[in-house]
């Protein structure tokens, strides 16, 4: 249903009478809530008569306090002096002579290990020959995939701890 004269007058009056647009497209029928709204904004209408209702304050009362209390704490347990953990011997032993091959020379079955700095002119490849469907030499494939770590096993009290933030 099309915006005849007497609608546009009538939604105008509606307008003004403070009603809301889903009232309106009720009155008027044939017409959405959005289209009424539309219709006002294309017509400029902004100005309505809102109906004036009393300001209604209500005051909360204030939330009683509780003292703050501190809950008595544990006893401490004094932790046992660590051990020093012994220095690290590395796994593997490579060879760390500079590389044979550059960017240029390196082919399909050599070790594509990079020795140096990518941003000097000295920087080079292992080029030792490649082990079979990898990119690098035995050694360097032992540096490289490192196997997973064994995870340790936890305690009933880690457990235990690790669940209170859900209780």
């Amino acid at each position: 249903m099309g915006w005849t004269d007497e609608r546009v007058e009538l939604l105008k009056k509606l307008w003004q009478d403070g009603l809301s647009a889903s009232q309106i497209a009720k009155q008027l029928g044939g017409v959405t809530r959005n289209s009424v709204i539309g219709k006002v904004h294309r017509l400029g209408l902004s100005g309505r008569a809102t109906p004036s209702k009393p300001q209604r304050t209500v005051f909360k009362a204030p939330r009683p306090t509780r003292p703050v209390t501190a809950k008595p704490s544990a006893p401490r347990r004094i932790a046992e002096p660590v051990a020093a953990a012994p220095a690290r011997t590395p796994l593997y032993c490579v060879d760390e002579s500079p590389g044979t091959a550059t960017i240029i020379t390196l082919g399909a079955h050599m070790c594509k290990w990079p020795i140096g700095d990518p941003s000097l002119d000295n920087f080079t490849f292992c080029g030792r020959r490649s082990e079979e469907g990898g990119p690098y030499c035995h050694e360097h494939s032992c540096v490289a995939y490192q196997p997973a770590q064994a995870k340790k096993k936890s305690s009933g009290a880690e457990l235990a701890r690790s669940l209170r933030r859900y209780i």
